[in-house]
């Protein structure tokens, strides 16, 4: 019996200053023992909450389920004890695999060799027992995906339960310059405390991330309802059925969305052709409404929320002044968006003080390589 099934336990892998929200969420969805570790959250669950949560999840970007655990003395060891899992029960010729690897503090101190000493054993155990033939690894989409994580010696072998990491919604698949990224998204409308019930406007929505994670909050739609395949069914304890009644049971869930709650905007005329184009991918997702307009020309709007992502020069044209560039939308927020909260993530922090408006919250939060802030302004 491997160690997921023996406890119950699991790790959530989840973005720095996502811990909190990420943890609520859990819980929310039937997870117990939600506990913070280093790059992410333990919780332990039962197999239909594991599909529930890799089914639904907005805010976490893989779930691991741990086979074995031991102490390691050198790359050899590691590779005799996790000989001890016979890998041809989780995997079969025709399928395919990858192995990454985490270490820190250990000394085996590469990951790289961490992974190469895991996938040789799965290799040299396929060669052993059918004559010399193997799995092909594929590193982009395979259909086992190993994890080998080690911590003072402590190694763990373990399964994503996910597949393609659960930011991948499917629904983006065309991108301006610089996206932010999903779970980054949905973050923000869940710092914003948005259900839904209220108007939104990204007035610089790019290709669309923010208003689609905007609609699949608000019609309560799985955040993972495009996937088609996920890593838990690898797992040899996978029950169809349970699977099939855990989707059945959160597609009817699913609310239709106000006409004309959510709405954006864009000057590029080819970012909102990208952004109609990725939320038309979204059930019902054809209702949700974008134009081509510069936030400066945009009438005043309603009361209500406004998020967005300013491209802070990664997609502007070169030689633009950001600081009057950001000037201009405080503007934009003082003079057309009375009574509205506005929620705006600056990649580059330096140009918080050309917005001209008291911020009430500033929150670290990154997005790919930028350690930027998530700032909260409101307009009375």
């Amino acid at each position: 019996m491997f160690l997921y099934q023996a406890r119950g336990e699991y790790f959530a892998q989840v973005a720095g200053g996502l811990e909190e929200l990420a943890a609520a969420e859990l819980r929310a969805l039937g997870a117990e023992d939600v506990r913070a570790i280093p790059r992410g959250l333990d919780f332990r669950c039962d197999r239909e909450t594991l599909y529930r949560i890799n089914y639904r999840a907005r805010l976490i970007s893989r779930v691991q389920a741990p086979l074995t655990r031991f102490d390691i003395t050198s790359g050899e060891d590691l590779y005799l004890k996790t000989k001890k899992i016979d890998w041809t029960h989780l995997l079969s010729l025709d399928q395919t695999f990858a192995v990454d690897g985490n270490v820190s503090r250990s000394v085996i101190d590469n990951s790289h060799f961490a992974a190469l000493k895991v996938k040789d054993v799965v290799v040299d155990m396929f060669r052993a027992r059918y004559k010399g033939k193997r799995p092909n690894v594929d590193t982009k989409e395979p259909d086992l995906a190993i994890n080998v994580h080690i911590r003072n010696n402590t190694a763990t072998i373990a399964i994503d339960c996910s597949g393609a990491p659960l930011h991948r919604r499917g629904y983006r698949l065309q991108a301006v310059a610089a996206p932010m990224q999903e779970t980054l998204a949905a973050a923000i409308l869940d710092f914003a405390e948005w259900e839904g019930k209220q108007p939104l406007y990204d007035p610089m929505c790019g290709s669309g991330t923010l208003l689609a994670e905007a609609w699949l909050k608000a019609g309560r739609l799985p955040a993972n309802v495009l996937r088609r395949k996920f890593g838990f069914m690898m797992l040899p304890d996978y029950n169809r059925n349970d699977w099939v009644k855990v989707k059945f049971t959160e597609d009817n869930r699913v609310q239709p969305v106000r006409g004309g709650l959510i709405k954006g905007s864009d000057i590029d005329p080819e970012a909102v052709r990208m952004a109609r184009e990725n939320t038309a991918r979204l059930p019902g997702g054809d209702e949700l409404r974008v134009r081509t307009c510069d936030f400066r020309d945009l009438p005043e709007l309603p009361p209500g929320l406004v998020v967005c992502n300013p491209p802070y020069g990664l997609r502007l044209e070169q030689g633009t002044d950001m600081a009057a560039f950001m000037t201009a939308f405080g503007d934009f927020l003082k003079q057309k968006c009375k009574g509205s909260r506005a929620w705006v993530y600056l990649g580059d922090r330096e140009l918080i003080k050309h917005v001209g408006l008291k911020a009430q919250r500033k929150i670290p939060l990154m997005n790919g390589g930028l350690d930027g802030r998530l700032v909260l302004y409101e307009m009375h």
